[in-house]
């Protein structure tokens, strides 16, 4: 059934094959198609524009953004059709699920198979800043296999927060906007920042991606950003027992609280772990996926309530920030054995 009951615009039926729905949000769903000229199957997000009343000036922004890109790593927005209610974005089809749920699945995973992900990551993050995009809110549920094969490639999605500044104002953004547990602290700090967030980010990633849990946790929001703040975090005995000095090396020039002197995309790519291409083999599956598990149960329950309060309360929300950023990853120590 089309959004609200209404048949979908001619001109998308006469071009798609309309089939089953992937999703449906508060303004908007997402639908399966195929073209009928290719057979190439696509997913057609569908806004409705009443609802979408008053997040005008962020859709565009995101659609400004998704024209401008094209990289195997991203997932491209191929045509937009428009008519009187509803805005229609035709993507990519994306359907390998997100990134732990496949992790998680997996029988055998190792410290190389994070480097091969990491890589990835870096080289269309790259391609983004080098474009003057900064995306602002890299976390796991944003990073999508593009297909069930078991060598199937990862993409960047939801480009949302995203933001594209010129070069001589690339440390000048000053809004607080992301998901608190993979946000740099400058931004929370309200200090201006630049590229450098998105770097962080994927060190926050890369953290999660090797133990399973998140470097920073805490029950009340605003002491989960005194930690990041003070950049309090620790490769915790025994579940780091296992991982290389190479990958927690990674770790920490990611995880800079130095904006200034954390690492480039490239620096990132081009450091011993990620480029070497021998990274460790061991199989490192059971702990970490026992982790994920537990992070992902947690998140159930509170991932809709807790961070907008949180940044309301420490008055680093302003009107960019959306409730869609809003969640946290939290596993106390206590819960990791």
């Amino acid at each position: 059934m089309p959004l609200f009951g209404k048949k979908y615009a001619a001109d998308v039926t006469a071009k798609y094959n309309t089939k089953e729905l992937l999703g449906k949000g508060a303004f908007s769903e997402v639908i399966k198609a195929e073209e009928k000229e290719t057979k190439r199957g696509v997913a057609i997000k569908i806004i409705d524009k009443k609802s979408l009343k008053g997040k005008e000036d962020a859709l565009q922004n995101e659609i400004d953004v998704l024209k401008k890109v094209k990289h195997p790593n991203i997932v491209q927005l191929y045509e937009i059709f428009d008519d009187k209610s509803r805005l229609y974005l035709v993507m990519e089809l994306v359907t390998g699920g997100e990134l732990f749920d496949r992790i998680i699945s997996k029988g055998s995973y190792t410290e190389k198979d994070a480097t091969e992900l990491i890589r990835q990551v870096l080289d269309a993050l790259e391609y983004l800043h080098e474009l003057g995009i900064i995306h602002r809110d890299l976390k796991p549920e944003n990073l999508l296999y593009y297909s069930p094969a078991d060598d199937s490639k990862i993409m960047i999605s939801d480009f949302g927060l995203s933001k594209t500044i010129e070069e001589g104002q690339m440390d000048q953004l000053g809004t607080a906007c992301g998901t608190p547990g993979y946000v740099a602290p400058e931004v929370l700090r309200r200090k201006p920042y630049g590229k450098a967030v998105d770097v962080w980010s994927i060190g926050v990633i890369s953290y999660i991606l090797l133990c399973g849990y998140p470097p920073f946790y805490h029950e009340n929001d605003s002491e989960l950003f005194k930690q990041i703040m003070r950049g309090d975090y620790e490769f915790d005995s025994p579940y780091w027992d296992t991982i290389s000095e190479q990958a927690k090396d990674f770790i920490r020039h990611l995880m800079e609280l130095d904006a200034r002197k954390r690492y480039t995309c490239r620096q990132a790519l081009e450091h011993p772990w990620i480029a070497s291409g021998q990274a460790s083999e061991v199989n490192i599956h059971e702990s970490v996926s026992a982790q994920m598990r537990k992070s992902a149960a947690r998140m159930k329950w509170k991932k809709a309530a807790l961070v907008a309060a949180a940044i309301n309360m420490m008055k680093i929300g302003t009107q960019e920030h959306h409730s869609s950023g809003a969640s946290e990853e939290a596993t106390p120590p206590t819960e990791k054995s």
